[in-house]
């Protein structure tokens, strides 16, 4: 490990990793770090991903790739059905990834563009001088050393520290995270062409369980629930009972649990000489937790910009403010969207939830585009349309731009 870069990228998820390459494929000096020994292991998250916002980062592998899905079915309290076809039922459906091979093989893009990856190595601190972060403090190997870069790119998860040290508020309070748990399972039987989600107050409150096909009869079959539900009885508690009821029969080969942020956008990713990318600034989808897709857009944003403001010598906030305009143009909005219809469900009754799939149930979702599925909804449920407002106005105002361009 050399003592200076011109990109240090702390964190190798997808993230991290998309953000090395780009960086590193421009030309920059990078180095790209990990805290654990071994990319992408442990798994946290239920590995489905959107097949068309994948290809634009990377070409598919049969190697990483454990389910090719058609759509996603919804089962309400009552067991009422919704199906979706894959291109409206969100960036989680599509491929369900086999995280442990994909994770590395990112990585593996990054070091081939020219980053030098290095694993069991965490940052302990940056290095800040006259308000500008100017590098990290390294623990590799029992050895600590100041690694010193122009730009520092934090896309060290939800724990992130990375952020705190630099003085950006990333704080969540219990409404603000979903606390899950996973079983990798096998003899679950569930069909290989669908993911499953179950909703209901009693069985995941103010969350959703999910079940996602991997292939060769196995599933990862998981739960969130927002963190201030998580009292005496834990997500992973609720997640036996459904797994005991649902399919006594199956085995658990791997557990895995951790947080995910639903906070929504935080008000900053940047400070002089820094950005903040994926769960570490907040970037994952509020209604489903799914991170992967939006963690690698702003990856590559990041790695763009870095290289812009390298190459004008000018690191400042001032300049790193593209980075915040082009991320939340983007994908800021859909996350901002899909925190008021988190703030709306996680306040409905079974009951609510049962009379919004019976207004759904037989509708052709397979041309139809997100307004057309706010409209039937409206249609349904006039209280939904007053309570979702904000929200039609958004995606009416999101349609008609996009259309002009």
């Amino acid at each position: 490990m050399k003592n200076s870069y011109d990109v240090i990228v702390i964190g190798a998820g997808p993230g991290g990793s998309i953000a090395a390459k780009n960086a590193a494929e421009k030309g920059l000096d990078v180095l790209l770090i990990e805290k654990r020994q071994e990319i992408g292991d442990p798994v946290r998250c239920a590995e489905g991903v959107s097949k068309i916002w994948l290809r634009k980062h990377i070409e598919p592998d049969h190697r990483w790739i454990s389910a090719d899905l058609k759509g996603s079915r919804i089962f309400s309290p009552d067991g009422t059905m919704v199906e979706m076809s894959e291109e409206i039922a969100g960036a989680e459906v599509g491929y369900v990834l086999e995280r442990k091979i994909f994770d590395r093989a990112l990585a593996h893009e990054s070091a081939k563009a020219g980053a030098d990856v290095f694993v069991k190595t965490r940052a302990t601190g940056l290095i800040i001088e006259d308000g500008f972060v100017r590098g990290a403090k390294i623990m590799h190997m029992g050895e600590e050393q100041d690694v010193r870069a122009k730009i520092v790119i934090g896309a060290d998860g939800v724990e992130s520290k990375v952020g705190r040290w630099a003085g950006i508020n990333t704080s969540l309070k219990p409404n603000d995270i979903e606390t899950c748990a996973q079983f990798l399972m096998s003899g679950t039987g569930i069909d290989q062409d669908y993911c499953h989600f179950y909703i209901g107050n009693d069985i995941a409150p103010s969350g959703y369980i999910w079940l996602f096909p991997k292939g060769n009869g196995m599933a990862n079959v998981g739960i969130g629930i927002i963190g201030s539900k998580s009292g005496e009885k834990h997500a992973i508690d609720y997640l036996r009972d459904f797994v005991e009821k649902s399919y006594p029969d199956a085995k658990i080969l791997e557990i895995d649990v951790g947080g995910v942020p639903v906070s929504g956008t935080i008000e900053r990713t940047i400070k002089n000489g820094l950005m903040l990318v994926g769960d570490a600034a907040r970037q994952s989808d509020p209604i489903t937790g799914g991170g992967i897709i939006n963690a690698m857009e702003a990856g590559k944003i990041a790695g763009e910009v870095a290289y812009e403001a390298i190459s004008k010598n000018d690191v400042s906030v001032k300049m790193l403010e593209e980075y915040e305009k082009r991320w939340r143009s983007t994908l800021g909005i859909e996350i901002d969207n899909s925190l008021i219809v988190k703030d709306i469900f996680v306040k409905f009754t079974d009951a609510e939830f049962d009379s919004l799939a019976h207004s759904l149930k037989g509708v052709n979702f397979s041309t139809m585009s997100l307004l057309d599925l706010l409209y039937a909804l409206f249609k349904a449920n006039k209280k939904l349309l007053w309570d979702l407002r904000v929200l039609f106005k958004n995606v009416v105002k999101y349609e008609l731009d996009f259309e002009r361009s």
